[in-house]
């Protein structure tokens, strides 16, 4: 056969090109290629891959969960990971390898969640380690953690839908009927096309009882029973109430982590027991080490992996002299020691993707649940009410045994046997089938008696469900009763603490230029730091009308100020932190300034040049408290302190000394006396309330001053050298001593 040499290339179309061993191509524009093949990848991706679903769980954590009880793994003893992983494929094609990481994720061995749910035999890595690689699925074995009855509880009574798997060849949950928040318990990530999901895990039983509240009370306040994230790898939380409310009501936010360390002092070491849920041990490792060889860290002489079976442990040997606390806040700001969990609560509602806070997500789950309690007794309802029906054929059969004993035998063919008990007992079908089902030794009278008692019961059960059905508060109160014995059986406590008031970001310490300056504080709250020169120039203090200097101080700009406030707190301040000023202007106001809270008043501001000396307080009971000024003193650069002074009594002055000092009191009833702080031995505790000093009876502390030469006629007639005492009557005149 010879070749055709007339044989030409196919002619294109306009829109097609012709391409050498492609042949014709057809030209299509970029966006109608993107429409046509890239959206439906990403829609796939989003809805049936990387995020989760209202029940907690993403197509494949439920695929491999469902096999698994489907199975029978939930009773049955550990089998090997490989059997789950082979029968998982019927439900899921992406692979023995994907399906197994699933499961690896998902097991207690791993501890990358709070609850697992799959309980597991041999090495499964860890979370924490990136170098630490799990065994191969022959070598594992798993079953369905106990907790894992109450995601499938009665998902065999239609309380979810079912859709057909990829093959036609069974079918599968569309969402499992988890008894309890699993969205919320367990962390879950996933990264989607141009969006993802990042949610972090939360004790079950603060879970819990946060979900009873908002059922009972929508305007429920989370953050009072809900504090905050649960890592399962433990550490500390800085906590940020301001960051917390903004997280639990957008769905987005930041909680920065903290790791867990102890200071072996005989060995000289720092022991890292618990780290951030971002981070892995060698990451940690490797950044210490980098920091060492850009001399970033000169205090450590060794960082190692000391983790075993015991759990993770990171040893940090320091050189000699080394402060461990100071070296800690330096690697908390060089290292993942510290980090931040990003929140992204992106779940799937009804198929589309949407970011949602706490409050919202609960919601969502409560109507989720409340539409699977009503499906469930609905199931039971048909139940019961298709076995009443077949009793109540059979109370009729109780009226005349052998009636129907007859009918039986005197029908000719099995056919109508049926039929026949219909026409002699006024019974349908279903009733006459039945009945004719009975075994011939159960067609006595004790048996049919026996049956039927349960009628009654029957009728009661039904009206039960059927008044649930009608009823959202009962529903309601199924599920509250579920959520309390779920936090009772399988609630653990808190694994992550809190730390509250930390310096979220430790500073480096800067070099504060040291000079002279005059320092003034008026009764308005306004402060002004004035250097000699400029006071010399003008001295006179331009103030609000009505307001008036009420503290004066001679000192250098590296002077430390404690604003005292009426709501307990004190409030840290570094002369350097405020700008030079001169007499003429209003100065700085300090609750603006200070970040204080609304309606916050400063009662007393102390100043010290390095917090030696002891502060002394004076309270309205008669109580004195002597604190030294080291226990307002902090090695991170915290702004606030809260509690630092007692509250029980309202404060009526406070006074710095460096030595033992005598002061003169004064009550309300006119008594005064003298007394030497020696007699009281200082607390170290801030809040302290105090030592009796003045015994008071229908009386109150009226003023407590420094006792100075000539502020009284007879002092040595007032003076004591126990305490407490009542002091004696007074004659002069009691305004005299109120000093500002």
């Amino acid at each position: 056969m010879k070749k055709d040499k007339q044989s030409k290339k196919p002619s294109p179309k306009k829109s097609e090109a012709y391409i050498e061993g492609a042949g014709i191509v057809e030209n299509q524009p970029i966006v109608d290629t993107l429409v046509e093949n890239y959206m439906p990848y990403a829609m796939s991706v989003i809805v049936s891959r990387a995020l989760p679903e209202i029940d907690g769980f993403k197509p494949s954590h439920r695929k491999l969960l469902y096999t698994m009880y489907q199975m029978g793994l939930l009773t049955k003893p550990k089998i090997k990971s490989a059997n789950i992983v082979g029968q998982t494929m019927q439900l899921n094609p992406h692979g023995d390898a994907a399906i197994y990481e699933t499961m690896v994720r998902l097991a207690r061995g791993n501890e990358a969640l709070l609850h697992p749910y799959v309980d597991s035999k041999g090495n499964f890595g860890k979370a924490y380690s990136r170098d630490m690689s799990y065994a191969a699925s022959r070598y594992t074995e798993a079953k369905l953690d106990p907790i894992c009855a109450e995601i499938f509880a009665d998902i065999d009574k239609n309380t979810v839908d079912f859709i057909p798997n990829y093959d036609n060849s069974t079918t599968e949950p569309v969402l499992l009927p988890t008894k309890f928040p699993a969205v919320l318990v367990n962390n879950n990530i996933g990264i989607a096309v141009s969006m993802a999901s990042n949610i972090c895990s939360f004790n079950l039983a603060e879970v819990c009882n946060t979900t009873i509240a908002l059922m009972k009370n929508p305007e429920h306040d989370i953050i009072s029973t809900l504090q905050g994230p649960d890592f399962p790898g433990g550490g500390f939380i800085l906590q940020d109430e301001a960051e917390m409310r903004r997280i639990y009501a957008t769905g987005r936010g930041s909680v920065k982590v903290r790791a867990k360390y102890i200071y072996d002092k005989s060995a000289n070491c720092i022991e890292i027991t618990e780290i951030p849920p971002t981070t892995t041990i060698e990451a940690i490792i490797d950044k210490i080490d980098e920091n060492i060889k850009q001399g970033k860290i000169k205090e450590i002489s060794d960082a190692r992996d000391e983790t075993d079976l015991s759990g993770l442990k990171i040893a940090i040997d320091l050189k000699r002299g080394v402060d461990s606390e100071a070296l800690m806040q330096k690697l908390f700001r060089l290292t993942p020691l510290q980090d931040v969990f990003s929140c992204n609560f992106n779940i799937l509602i009804g198929g589309t993707p949407k970011v949602m806070g706490v409050k919202e997500i609960l919601d969502e789950w409560t109507d989720f649940r409340t539409a699977c309690v009503k499906r469930r007794v609905k199931y039971d309802l048909k139940k019961k009410k298709e076995k009443l029906h077949l009793l109540e054929g059979l109370s009729k059969i109780l009226l005349d045994i052998d009636k129907a004993i007859a009918i039986i035998r005197g029908t000719q063919n099995d056919d109508e046997v049926v039929p026949n008990l219909m026409i002699g007992f006024g019974i349908d079908e279903i009733q006459a089938e039945y009945v004719a089902d009975i075994k011939l030794r159960n067609i006595n009278k004790g048996y049919i008696l026996k049956r039927i008692e349960e009628i009654e019961a029957l009728r009661k059960d039904i009206d039960d469900m059927e008044e649930i059905l009608g009823s959202e508060r009962r529903v309601k109160q199924i599920i509250i009763k579920e959520l309390e014995e779920i936090a009772k059986k399988y609630g653990k406590p808190r694994k992550t603490m809190f730390i509250y008031g930390a310096e979220q970001e430790p500073e480096v310490q800067e070099e504060i230029p040291d000079y002279p300056v005059n320092i003034f504080v008026s009764a308005e709250g306004y402060f002004k730091k004035i250097t000699p020169q400029s006071l010399r120039m003008s001295s006179e203090q331009k103030l609000k009308e009505n307001d008036r200097i009420t503290v004066t101080y001679e000192g250098t700009n590296k002077a430390q100020l404690l604003f005292f406030t009426d709501k307990f707190q004190v409030y840290k301040a570094c002369a350097a932190d405020f700008a030079d000023t001169k007499a003429s202007v209003m100065g700085d106001y300090l609750p603006a300034k200070l970040d204080m809270e609304p309606g916050e008043r400063i009662v007393q501001t102390i100043i010290s040049e390095d917090y030696s000396g002891q502060l002394v307080l004076f309270f309205k009971n008669g109580k004195c408290a002597k604190v030294p000024m080291a226990s307002f003193e902090t090695k991170t650069k915290r702004k606030k302190l809260a509690n630092a002074y007692s509250e029980l009594s309202t404060l009526v002055s406070m006074w710095l000394i460096k030595e033992e000092t005598d002061f003169l009191m004064v009550s309300t009833a006119g008594k005064a006396l003298i007394f030497n702080t020696g007699l009281i031995l200082p607390k170290s505790a801030r809040d302290t309330q105090g030592v009796q000093v003045m015994r008071l009876t229908k009386a109150e502390l009226y003023e407590a001053v420094p006792y100075t030469e000539g502020l009284m006629d007879n002092p040595e007639s007032y003076r004591t050298k126990t305490v407490p005492v009542a002091g004696n009557i007074w004659d002069g005149d009691i305004d005299q001593i109120k000093f500002e």
